[in-house]
């Protein structure tokens, strides 16, 4: 099965093709230029690897949570492409992608989500399969789910915002600030998604923002 991946949820612009347990990616650090980059990096790949867009069976894309223009990005680019080619879409939550690239049984892995807040999933692997323990959420670095137990692998920037690890004291083994949602793991991931058929329709993708306000008001700072 051949996947096309991407990912624009952060300051990174990643991509990857995975063609028979062989996988391509392209990354570049895109600012606010996303959009301009992608589908230069979608033609490079594909014309190194000799692939033809007829040949990929699903597309799959980092649905969030993370910066909300690169998430409507990411969509918007993943739709444009299936609509042509009527492929299966598939989206991958970036918190799920960070976790799979860590090892341990027990991850939790935080975003920065600024104004103070983070966006935290916590993920335990059973029989080899990560599993979701605690939902995708926005939280106070003071009011994150409380873990259970200690020997816990943390990973993104979010354990780099004041408080966290104070909350987790004990928790954590490991932590790992510098790992971030990549096309990588979203395509490994998307794997599993499209070979049960769990791959739906282009009109029906959709972005993960958790937050739903942007900003605060002046009362709210």
């Amino acid at each position: 099965m051949n996947i096309l991946a991407f990912d624009t949820s952060n300051e990174y612009c990643s991509l990857a093709l995975l063609r028979e347990g062989h996988i391509a990616v392209r990354e570049t650090l895109a600012g606010q230029n996303h959009s301009e980059m992608i589908l230069a990096m979608l033609e490079d790949v594909l014309q190194e690897e000799g692939m033809p867009m007829s040949e990929i069976d699903g597309i799959a894309f980092g649905a969030g949570p993370g910066s909300f223009t690169g998430l409507r990005i990411a969509c918007g680019v993943a739709q444009g492409l299936a609509f042509g080619s009527d492929i299966p879409v598939a989206g991958i939550g970036t918190l799920h992608a960070m976790a799979s690239s860590m090892e341990g049984e027990r991850i939790v892995a935080c975003l920065d989500a600024r104004m103070g807040e983070i966006y935290h999933a916590a993920f335990e692997r059973i029989d080899g399969k990560l599993v979701c323990v605690s939902e995708p959420g926005l939280y106070r670095p003071h009011e994150v789910p409380l873990l259970d137990g200690a020997g816990w692998s943390g990973c993104g920037n979010g354990f780099s915002v004041d408080g966290l690890l104070d909350r987790y004291r004990g928790c954590m083994a490991r932590v790992d600030e510098k790992v971030r949602p990549h096309a990588r793991e979203i395509a490994c991931l998307a794997l599993e998604e499209f070979e049960s058929a769990r791959g739906t329709d282009a009109a029906l993708a959709a972005p993960l923002y958790v937050r739903n306000k942007v900003a605060l008001k002046e009362s709210e700072r």
